[in-house]
């Protein structure tokens, strides 16, 4: 069960949340509410000066008074742990950059196979707009008389919207020719 470290006896207001901080103390910090941005801030409400314990949970119970209890979990293992991954993480990096280094004669195929497959993949587009396109026709065939006109004036109408296309010139066409 929990143990009282120190009597203060806060009387809590509707929302606050009441923790203690680095230094030891009770302070309080508004809770967001809503998903609105609130005020900011946060409140020393007592100087407490509580010095934590390791593998100790702290909080302020229901009278308002600091207490503790004993974490189930901890067992001081945390700040070794910690120091190994980092060691392993190191030692993996090294390794990886062995490998990027053999790998420099592979890399210019795979250039080649990706440039190749930019341009299938550009006709397999282009093939499937071909197909949505006469999908399309074959829908507003079946649709009915009505429809069909109704269709019609729409095309009519977008057609019209359009500025007339302008008829390239000679000229335009063999200067394009000879920059490609």
């Amino acid at each position: 069960m929990a143990t009282v470290v120190e009597k203060t006896g806060i009387r809590r207001e509707k929302g606050w949340l009441y923790y203690l901080d680095k230094r030891g103390d009770v302070s309080r910090a508004r809770m967001a509410r809503g998903g609105g941005k609130g005020p900011k801030g946060r409140e020393k409400v007592a100087k407490c000066g509580i010095e934590r314990e390791e593998g100790f949970l702290y909080f302020i119970d229901k009278k308002g008074n600091v207490a503790k209890v004993k974490m189930k979990r901890s067992s001081g293992r945390k700040k070794t742990s910690r120091k190994k991954t980092a060691r392993k993480k190191t030692a993996r990096k090294k390794t990886a950059r062995k490998k990027s280094a053999r790998k420099k004669t592979a890399r210019k195929k795979t250039a080649r196979k990706k440039t190749a497959r930019k341009k299938s993949a550009r006709k397999k587009t282009a093939r499937k707009k071909s197909a949505r396109k006469k999908t399309a026709r074959k829908k507003t065939a079946r649709k009915k008389p009505a429809r069909r006109k109704a269709a019609k004036k729409k095309a009519r109408k977008k057609t019209a919207r359009k500025a007339p296309a302008r008829k390239k010139t000679a000229r335009k066409k063999a200067a394009r020719r000879a920059r490609r």
